[in-house]
């Protein structure tokens, strides 16, 4: 398995994974865990991380299948961080290729990134425009509703 993650070598603080089914080591369930002293304390979001039959050439894709509300996750759920996008250059000159997909990356530095995402969203360029306009604009708006996620994602367990 080339992109095997062994949480006991590799551990990353705020997540837990492992195969959604034991005969597909392409799908993966993710629990990320909120982080303490952010506004995701406390909650417990289960995403799936699905990796192309192309991986590590390509990036995998990131999706909350938990209610997740933030800046730099799309209404749908699915995570967007740089990272996470095809190598090569940005059409819309945002990003650098450095700050894209690499092979080098590995499931341990996609959750890193997601625990950095959660703690400090980018509202310059967001998946999830009314909650990129909250954290501007209406903070305690934008806070009570991440609240009411992190407690409802504490009584689906």
């Amino acid at each position: 398995m080339p992109f095997s993650l062994d949480l006991t070598k590799n551990p990353v603080e705020g997540f837990s994974a492992g195969l959604i089914n034991d005969d597909n080591i392409f799908e993966w369930e993710v629990m990320v865990i909120g982080t303490p002293d952010t506004l995701y304390e406390g909650g417990f979001f289960k995403a799936h991380l699905i990796f192309p039959s192309s991986y590590p050439m390509m990036p995998p894709t990131m999706k909350f299948v938990s209610d997740m509300y933030h800046p730099n996750v799309y209404p749908d759920g699915t995570v967007c961080i740089s990272i996470l996008h095809p190598p090569g250059d940005d059409k819309y000159g945002y990003e650098k290729a450095s700050e894209r997909w690499s092979p080098v990356h590995t499931v341990e530095t996609i959750l890193i990134s997601v625990i950095s995402m959660l703690s400090s969203p980018n509202d310059e360029s967001p998946a999830n425009i009314e909650a990129a306009k909250e954290w501007r604009d209406d903070f305690p708006t934008f806070k009570k509703k991440v609240q009411r996620i992190v407690r409802r994602s504490a009584e689906m367990l």
